[in-house]
């Protein structure tokens, strides 16, 4: 049954999913395509600074080599394998300048001869703006010693995808592709002033967007550590590009970045990745170091907590909780289910992870991805703390968003001459289980060790629980119980270890799956289970170095 609320996002998404159904088709005539004819501009006002594509792209250079390729063939050859990611020309950040321009006009030649209407999968938001934005990022190259009819046809396509994005941006649903459009429509008005107006309403957007979708912090209120860093990327090459051709770069524009780049400091792990909570992805920082080592030298404000996750460090010691209540329907449709989980480092390697989110395998790996068993934290009775929308039409509108939500509490920063971290509960098992569940995490400095309590607290009597505490290990590093049962040897190397106890507790190690990366690995997590009906429960363990 539909509550009030689901009955309100059935009601959007069916007049949404309308639309799109319409619109499939109204885009498919002459009569649209005719509407996307404009002037052609007169001449390219700047040239962006093609290399700024790189910071979007994670082509490597021997991933694709242009001059082994026959350009007659291109589309063709490649019709079986990712055609759609070539459509985006994000490979172009790849070419050799000096030798691939002729090869280069003729693979775009022969893209417009093809696909210069609309066409759904290849005019999609997404791979339209991206193709926008390499083009326009390479319009030196792609323009260079062509005919007077070839530049004449890509300048006309470049402005009537324009077009096609700015009629349709109200209608686009989707945070990230928004932010695509954006950055396409700015680039556009900056390079042809014949289309300036394209840059004001981007810039007018973009101010809207940021405002609705960042926290006062500048962390996503999707609270996905992938968005920040996704955000973050175009925001920069909408700032640089500006600046290039010598405008004005808004305030709020400035003002946003750097408090993104003051964020991802905060959670950047020892790695130089992101931590593996509520839909981040196991990528790396290195496109970023540019604008984080020019950010370092920049005050910094101090605080515990940045987008629900606390992050502190000791020595050579790392850990980041996540401490934070879910987001709202509309901004959840990456989260994962893992109230007070937590990732752990020492001496810049991962020992605790959380098990990643899986968008990048299979929709089924994604949607496993998403309960609580697959977080380093607490589940009761087999469930999951959070309830994903299992309808067909709202899901395909909104994404695999959340029904129901909790609260975390009792947030608590401890910082004395022995040890400091965090403690939290949230009531996400309340009113199933009639139970809270509470977790201290500390840095001990005099023992130079990660502690933690692990707490069920009973709010009503009678009900019976199973629970399970699950600590994911890094997948690759080796995990061996002890004789005793109560404590587990986490092997980094031949000569380094970490010992994992619990006070008065038998362990279990599980076989499990990480899903952080492009593939599923094998993994194995330290479980502590048990059963409970009328009492609390209480759990003390530590992970330290093996002398």
């Amino acid at each position: 049954m539909f509550g009030l609320k689901g009955v309100y996002f059935y009601l959007i998404a069916a007049q949404i999913a309308i639309i799109k159904f319409c619109k499939k088709f109204y885009f498919s005539t002459n009569y649209y395509n005719k509407s996307l004819v404009s002037k052609t501009p007169q001449q390219v006002y700047f040239n962006p600074n093609p290399f700024l594509l790189s910071i979007l792209t994670s082509y490597k250079k021997d991933s694709f080599k242009i001059n082994e390729i026959d350009p007659n063939i291109f589309w063709f050859q490649q019709k079986n394998k990712n055609l759609g990611e070539l459509h985006k020309f994000l490979w172009l950040n790849l070419i050799n300048r000096k030798i691939d321009g002729k090869k280069l006009q003729k693979i775009i030649n022969i893209w417009m001869l093809k696909n210069c209407k609309y066409k759904r999968k290849i005019w999609d938001s997404s791979t339209l703006s991206l193709r926008l934005i390499s083009w326009v990022l390479n319009i030196d190259v792609i323009l260079h010693n062509g005919s007077f009819d070839f530049k004449r046809r890509v300048l006309d396509i470049i402005i009537s995808q324009s077009i096609h994005l700015k009629k349709n941006i109200r209608f686009e649903k989707d945070y990230s592709k928004r932010m695509q459009i954006l950055t396409a429509l700015i680039l556009t008005g900056l390079v042809f002033k014949e289309y300036e107006e394209n840059f004001k309403i981007g810039i007018k957007e973009l101010e809207k967007l940021i405002g609705y979708f960042f926290d006062s912090d500048g962390f996503p209120l999707s609270r996905n550590p992938h968005d920040l860093i996704f955000f973050s990327k175009y925001l920069f090459l909408c700032k640089e590009c500006i600046k290039d051709a010598q405008k004005y770069v808004p305030e709020f524009l400035d003002t946003i970045i750097d408090k993104n780049l003051n964020s991802i400091k905060f959670i950047k792990t020892p790695n130089n990745f992101v931590p593996l909570f509520n839909g981040a992805l196991e990528s790396s920082l290195d496109q970023l170091n540019k604008y984080l080592n020019d950010f370092s030298n920049k005050k910094q404000s101090k605080k515990d907590f940045i987008g629900g996750i606390y992050a502190k460090k000791l020595k050579q010691h790392f850990v980041l909780f996540d401490v934070g209540d879910p987001p709202k329907k509309r901004f959840s449709k990456s989260y994962q289910s893992g109230p007070l989980s937590f990732e752990y480092y020492l001496d810049s390697l991962k020992i605790i992870t959380n098990c990643g989110f899986g968008k990048q395998i299979s929709r089924k790996a994604e949607l496993l991805s998403r309960l609580t068993a697959t977080q380093s934290t607490l589940t009761i009775n087999d469930t999951t703390v959070t309830k994903f929308e299992r309808n067909k039409l709202i899901n395909k509108v909104f994404g695999n968003s959340i029904k129901n939500s909790f609260k975390v509490t009792d947030l608590n920063i401890t910082d004395t001459k022995e040890f400091f971290g965090c403690s939290a509960s949230h009531d996400g098992y309340e009113s199933n289980f009639g139970c809270t569940h509470k977790r201290e995490i500390y840095l001990d400095k005099l023992n130079n060790k990660l502690k933690g309590t692990d707490r069920i607290l009973k709010k009503k009597n009678g009900i019976p629980i199973k629970y399970a505490f699950r600590f994911y290990i890094n997948p690759r590093l080796a995990v061996v119980k002890t004789m005793s049962g109560k404590s587990a040897l986490i092997q980094i190397s031949k000569n380094k270890s970490l010992i994992f106890t619990a006070t008065d507790e038998i362990l279990e190690l599980e076989k499990s799956i990480f899903l952080g990366g492009k593939k599923i690995l094998d993994n194995t997590c330290i479980t502590i289970s048990g059963n409970l009906v009328n009492k609390d429960k209480v759990i003390n363990w530590e992970i330290k170095k093996n002398i």
